[in-house]
């Protein structure tokens, strides 16, 4: 049996899946202050009726990376740039506390400036000074060669030990020296955090006596050991819109050209699913305006939500950007998003006539109910109408978008509108009539998100770079370095094989070994060096994954 539970802001999913049926759920109110309490009030009621012994796998989908970042509370955090030559130092616009130090790397990993002490040194005292505790260092091309990163950091912790300090070529191995440098710095910022996290749900798995696999979902719709995930938090990301994702593939079965709307108490999460698949951000997950390396799905999310809060101000409708309570329907204390299209389209969602009496309060003299609920109803279907179109010029950017519009030689014809979450079903028929498309909603579409997350695979990308001049290879993941035994006749095949044993080799210590054999190469590149006229060595990348996707047992789910 396999459990899915996805943290989210306003409540917290779980479901127990086995052999094609869902055969418990459960929803409760998130604490934010107490996550491991959540987990632990998801957990018995989950396990009311099972046996723990059966419990094969947990995976977890969570939010506590993306609050803490789009929320910006963070604890400070120092950032170390070793930029080399190129761009000036006011180009790199990531974080306040940025500190620029002396040494260069080329892009082949050859050294060409050291570091200066005096400088380390003067550095350090400002950041201790300043009160800072956390730090990330980052060089330009430190993944070719790491050396004046690893430099730095050991200068640090001998001299500053007080100091937390992460270096970018532990968290990314590709080229694009501001998104390692972004990727890197968000990993200081929420790696203490992160961890928190991971002790609490530890912590509350072994009170009840479960053990199995842990996972956690990560930005790109796949799966990371929960104690893997210690050293990556920024991996988990966006986790609760690419839990979303996964459960509306995992729902929807046919492989329609679809908008996925997860729609929660507070937000609403936003994918498209070209032909079933998801899109993808070919340039990896934007926070906070800033591109990482991060893998991610191609998402947006908006706040608004079934329980915005709704106000009359003058005599205008105002849908807010928070919410204060579940919907009065329920028995919460004002007006909600899911109020009105329970009063305007007769759902009879709960107790209706508390809906009404709501949407009456806040009306008074002004407005009428009836003015009040069709005014909610026209804003929030425009508004995500508005954000839709909008999405979809970024989409249409996408590689994969215009992949497919080439393959089929027309236009990419949106059909269907795929609605996930509790409020879904109040919104999306509605939004869909309004765009002229169909709608779907399945009976489970309210622990999508869970279910999503308890069926999804693990994945793992693996990118090698080889240059036989100078004999080094080097290996993402893990920021391995090497030295090739027999430079000169090395090859493309060679390369493939050497990614392809790194990659079993990871696969192995992260437990994923049975999935390595699906893997998959998306990048195979070869360039040859000439000095003078003659050739004096060659560059090979190879990128090799195991993608996105369902455990072997997963076929869908029954009726």
């Amino acid at each position: 049996m396999l459990i899915g539970i996805d943290v989210g802001g306003t409540y917290t999913d779980g479901v127990v899946f086995d052999r094609g049926e869902v055969i418990a759920t459960t929803k409760v109110p998130t604490d934010d202050n107490d996550i491991k309490s959540t987990v632990l009030q998801v957990l018995d009621k989950l396990l009311l009726k099972q046996d723990k012994s059966d419990i094969t796998r947990i995976v977890l989908s969570t939010t506590v990376v993306t609050n803490l970042l789009a929320t910006g509370k963070g604890e400070r955090t120092a950032l170390l740039l070793i930029p080399g030559y190129g761009l000036p130092a006011d180009a790199y616009d990531i974080s306040d506390d940025t500190f620029f130090l002396k040494g260069g790397i080329d892009f082949r990993g050859r050294e060409l400036d050291p570091l200066d002490e005096k400088e380390l040194i003067q550095i350090g005292d400002n950041i201790v000074a300043a009160g800072i505790k956390r730090a990330a260092i980052i060089s330009k091309f430190g993944n070719r060669n790491d050396n004046l990163e690893k430099q730095a950091s050991h200068y640090m912790a001998q001299h500053y030990p007080q100091l937390s300090v992460t270096t970018g070529s532990q968290i990314s191995g590709k080229l694009n020296f501001p998104r390692r440098a972004t990727t890197a710095y968000y990993t200081a910022i929420t790696s203490k955090e992160w961890n928190r996290f991971v002790d609490e749900i530890d912590q509350a798995l072994t009170e009840r006596g479960l053990d199995c696999e842990v996972h956690i979902l990560k930005a790109d719709g796949g799966t990371l050991a929960l104690d893997v995930s210690r050293d990556m938090p920024c991996e988990t990301v966006f986790s609760g819109p690419a839990a979303s994702t996964m459960g509306a593939m995992a729902l929807a079965g046919e492989g329609m050209n679809s908008v996925v709307l997860d729609i929660g108490g507070t937000t609403t999460d936003i994918a498209l699913l070209i032909e079933g698949e998801p899109l993808y951000a070919s340039k990896g997950a934007s926070i906070n305006q800033r591109y990482t390396h991060i893998n991610a799905f191609a998402v947006r999310s908006i706040a608004l939500g079934g329980d915005s809060c709704i106000t009359v101000n003058a005599g205008q409708v105002e849908v807010q950007a928070y919410r204060r309570d579940v919907a009065a329907c329920f028995g919460g204390s004002s007006a909600t998003v899911t109020d009105a299209f329970n009063y305007k389209f007769n759902l009879n969602i709960g107790n209706p006539e508390l809906s009404a009496a709501a949407l009456e309060q806040i009306g008074g003299s002004a407005m009428s109910t009836e003015e009040v609920g069709a005014a909610v109803v026209a804003i929030v279907t425009n508004r995500l109408q508005d954000v839709i179109t909008s999405m979809f010029k970024e989409w249409e950017n996408e590689p994969a978008y215009k992949v497919w519009e080439v393959i089929n030689k027309r236009k990419f014809t949106l059909e269907q509108i795929t609605g996930i979450g509790a409020a879904s079903r109040a919104i999306i028929p509605e939004l869909a009539d309004a765009m002229q498309v169909k709608h779907f909603i399945h009976q489970y579409a309210d622990v999508a998100n869970a279910l999503g997350a308890a069926v999804a695979r693990p994945t793992l990308a693996v990118n090698l770079h080889v240059d036989t001049q100078t004999k080094i290879y080097t290996l993402d993941p893990g920021g391995v370095r090497g030295t090739l035994e027999n430079p000169h006749n090395f090859q493309l095949k060679d390369a493939r094989e050497m990614a392809r044993k790194h990659l079993e080799q990871v696969g192995k210590e992260r437990g994923m070994a049975s999935y390595t054999n699906e893997s998959s190469f998306f990048m195979e590149e070869q360039f040859n060096m000439i000095g003078g006229w003659d050739q004096t060595g060659k560059l090979f990348d190879v990128g090799i994954q195991v993608t996105p996707g369902f455990i072997e047992e997963f076929k869908g789910v029954k009726i």
